[in-house]
């Protein structure tokens, strides 16, 4: 019987294994839709999606893939993306992914609490 943890490299599998302790529901490769740095209409698939996060995570196999760069794309198409560098920080990108999840929904929230605050104080007036 066919597992989708076959298609997987050994980090992909010890970042869903975690994912799924934590109870996050996550898709493998789901197709995003993104323009490059010259505007031309790309489809990337990051390694993990959480739908009940919002966010996508890349678990970064090598130093010799250009991250930043696609770092830098992500953002600019407005996605959250969660590089993580398991390789480097074997013992360590747990604490990592969980601090950035925090940090993404942190700056998420405080986002939406300006746009409520600004409509609230327009609507009283």
């Amino acid at each position: 019987m066919y597992s989708i943890y076959e298609d997987m490299r050994r980090s992909e599998r010890e970042v869903a294994q975690f994912l799924k302790e934590l109870g996050l529901y996550w898709f493998f490769e789901a197709p995003v839709f993104v323009y490059d740095e010259k505007e031309r209409p790309r489809v990337w698939t990051p390694d993990f999606y959480i739908p009940s996060l919002g966010m996508y995570m890349e678990v970064c196999g090598s130093e010799k893939f250009d991250y930043k760069f696609r770092e830098k794309i992500y953002g600019k198409n407005g996605y959250d993306v969660i590089f993580i560098h398991s390789y480097k920080e074997k013992t360590k990108w747990k604490n990592y992914l969980i601090a950035k999840i925090r940090e993404i929904e942190e700056l998420r929230h405080s986002k939406v609490m300006k746009v409520v605050e600004s409509f609230s104080k327009r609507t009283l007036i």
